[in-house]
């Protein structure tokens, strides 16, 4: 406990690793000693808390500008105190966070040695409470390769050299309590390296909030006891997250949905989006809403798929607490709440998680691994426990602290092989000689299981565009374990089928029947997400073939092929009124257009497809078995005619669904059906409400004992051009 010159100048040039052992009040023979470091102070007395009278006046240590110490002669006993400060004329009262014992237990030491602390954010980062009877925050950091840690901010001047860390044992821990500040504080953490070398500041890995950008400090987030009111969803919402339950999930960008023209074109806050996306949402039939990633990131167009602070709800949109109101708003209108979430790499920001503590890390030091050559962004290493620990964290905490109900896991392919995006001699092989990411295989089936066995009623969802094999099989059967699979095979095929002009597409045809071969392979979403409507790619109209009302009735017609089809819904926002122009991140969805009638038209077919989709049981009880489904016509590629029947559980009724992707209308068109009976029409793409030509079956038609397609009876029917019908078999 003496104070050597050694620990005197490693105070003094700030990289003390233990500054707990000589600063603070400590017993040395036999008598209490208070040392403080307070560079410019002129003098500093340990005063009683409670009457701020004076206990010993502190004096300067010879040589040691900034370096205080006193005897307490007339103490026995362990006391508290705070520091009185005198510089320049000003005196003020400071408590000393070196007079504070540990806050981080034992066991948590061990949980996050071992790489097993599945609630890892109420251990690190910046938490308010009360520590020994005094009310501040508890910071804690990993960083097992720095030489000395300190947080900063304006409580300190952002001075490095004071608020130094205690180091924990082996784990690589460093924690400090700080007494006197609360939510709302900037703060940062300072690192040396292992050689004394100073970092850039750094953001917490843990951080619950962040300034607003292009400002890069962490925020003192209070996330404790929040009183939520969405009980009765949470009960249910299991129930209604199976793969045999109509989903049907609006994506969207918080950024750019809806903007204020008249307040600088600034993005809706949580609160507002509590109130007019929830609402609209609900409105529009849609179950789910998915938000592009909205943990906090530094660069906007990034879409959030870069972010830095994997903890902190971005600050563009408001706090924590806001963006709970506006989980909780949606809860309440029984819409479930999906988050895009990026396992999958980090940026190199010189403030984030790269080279954190002047070593690789959270990522890999050799750069065929450790780099990614698409995004420029740094992989996260999945062998390493601490770093897979962090990441299955971080999933739990937006499930079980945030109440969101499941998460869309990105980039998925990119992390599944290590050769993804690489060219020979790029990429390093695993221990069989494979391409295969075992790291990464493990990692993402140790987060399924975990998320599935510690919340209940959530679904995981992966974005995984090659054939590898069960990726929503259990991982006890030797699958991923995710609950979803995007089909971006079905994507690709049929928005290419549906880019060629009517006249060619019967040499296509096979586009949109080949997702049936391995439709029931996995359990599958249908996304047409944001990724088809960016970079030079155009909107889903443009896409369309023809012009003008014609170019509508091909997407509207698509559409009523894609919710017929096996698998549950993703759409893009903007998609659902035909957006003309491609997204841009940095303005509002052309909400004006909705002006127009064929706009008008596609939104009221997008709401009624919901409406359809969600109240007959046959469009989703079966979509991931072939028992849900049985082709009528399959191979008409001359006619560019569709026809297939979608069966739900026992005693529900069948529904078949039409689909002409030529301009030539077919009357008097006989298709075979399985049953006998009236077919009702239960929906028309090219009705009046959506900007058609009204021409149909007005409301239903009779089978009769005239075969066609392979089946004894069928129904004559009137096939409008570019349309998709759906029939009900009505049954007494």
């Amino acid at each position: 406990m003496t104070l050597t010159p050694q620990d005197t100048k490693a105070l003094i040039e700030g990289r003390h690793d233990d500054p707990f052992s000589v600063l603070g009040l400590h017993q040395v023979a036999g008598k209490w000693v208070v040392r403080a470091y307070m560079p410019g102070a002129e003098s500093i007395e340990a005063v009683d808390p409670k009457t701020k009278r004076r206990i010993v006046a502190l004096t300067p240590v010879d040589g040691a500008h900034g370096l205080f110490e006193g005897i307490a002669v007339r103490r026995k006993n362990r006391f508290a105190y705070h520091l009185r400060i005198a510089r320049d004329g000003h005196h003020w009262i400071a408590d000393d966070p070196y007079r504070f014992g540990p806050v981080m237990g034992d066991w948590d030491e061990h949980l996050i040695g071992e790489g097993t602390h599945r609630q890892l954010w109420q251990v690190l980062g910046a938490h308010v409470m009360t520590h020994e009877g005094v009310p501040g925050t508890h910071f804690a950091v990993w960083a097992p390769n720095a030489s000395r840690v300190s947080v900063v901010g304006d409580f300190n001047s952002w001075d490095g050299h004071r608020y130094l860390l205690r180091r924990r044992g082996q784990t690589g821990v460093w924690e400090i309590f700080v007494p006197g500040i609360g939510d709302g504080e900037v703060y940062k953490f300072e690192v040396l390296d292992g050689h004394g070398h100073l970092l850039p500041q750094k953001a917490d890995p843990v951080g619950f909030g962040a300034e607003h950008p292009p400002r890069t400090g962490s925020v003192v987030r209070d996330i404790r006891n929040h009183d939520w009111g969405d009980a009765a969803w949470m009960a249910k919402r299991g129930a209604q997250q199976r793969f045999d339950q109509p989903i049907s999930i609006y994506e969207v960008h918080l950024g750019s949905w809806r903007r204020v023209p008249e307040e600088g074109n600034r993005p809706l806050s949580y609160l507002e989006h509590a109130e007019q996306l929830v609402s609209y949402a609900k409105e529009m039939g849609f179950t789910h809403i998915e938000l592009m990633p909205i943990s906090e990131f530094p660069f906007d167009g990034s879409w959030g798929y870069q972010p830095v602070g994997l903890f902190a709800p971005t600050i563009r949109h408001g706090t924590p607490t806001e963006f709970r109101a506006f989980i909780e708003a949606a809860h309440k209108a029984d819409i479930g709440v999906i988050l895009d979430w990026v396992p999958g790499h980090f940026p190199e920001d010189p403030h984030g998680l790269a080279k954190f503590d002047g070593t690789a890390l959270y990522e890999h030091a050799d750069p065929k691994e450790g780099f990614h050559p698409d995004w420029n962004t740094m992989v996260f290493n999945y062998g390493r426990a601490e770093v897979s620990n962090y990441l299955i964290a971080n999933a739990l905490y937006w499930l079980q602290e945030h109440h969101l109900d499941g998460l869309r896991v990105d980039a998925v392919a990119s992390m599944l092989y290590r050769d993804y995006s690489r060219k020979e001699g790029e990429w390093i092989p695993n221990k069989d000689g494979g391409r295969e990411n075992y790291e990464a295989i493990g990692f993402l089936q140790n987060m399924n299981t975990t998320a599935y066995g510690e919340v209940d009623g959530i679904m995981t969802v992966a974005e995984e565009s090659t054939a590898f094999p069960c990726v929503s099989a259990p991982t006890d059967a030797g699958g991923l374990g995710f609950g979803f699979k995007w089909n971006m095979g079905w994507m690709n095929d049929t928005l290419s089928y549906m880019s060629e002009d009517p006249i060619h597409r019967k040499y296509h045809h096979s586009k949109m029947t080949f997702g049936l071969h391995y439709a029931f392979s996995e359990n599958f979403i249908l996304p047409l997400s944001h990724d088809e409507v960016v970079h030079g790619k155009g909107s889903l109209l443009d896409k369309m073939p023809g012009q003008g009302a014609e170019k509508f009735a091909n997407l509207r017609a698509y559409y009523g092929f894609m919710w017929g089809h096996p698998g549950k819904k993703l759409l893009f926002m903007g998609s659902e009124f035909a957006q003309g122009a491609e997204w841009n991140h940095d303005s509002s969805l052309d909400w004006h257009l909705l002006d127009n009638n064929l706009h008008k038209g596609v939104q009221t077919l997008i709401r009624d497809l919901n409406a359809l989709y969600r109240v007959h049981p046959a469009l989703y009880q079966q979509d991931t078995t072939p028992d849900g489904f049985e082709w009528i016509e399959e191979n008409n590629g001359d006619e560019s005619v569709f026809a297939w029947i979608r069966h739900g559980t026992d005693g529900t009724s069948p529904v078949l669904i039409v689909s002409n992707f030529t301009p030539v209308e077919r009357t008097e068109r006989r298709i075979g059906v399985p049953e006998q009976g009236r077919w009702v029409e239960r929906l028309n793409t090219n009705s009046e409400l959506y900007g058609g030509d009204g021409r149909g079956n007005f409301g239903g038609v009779e089978s009769d004992q005239v075969a066609a397609s392979g089946r004894p009876q069928s129904i004559q029917i009137t096939l409008p051009p570019l349309t998709t019908l759906f029939f009900e078999l009505e049954r007494a």
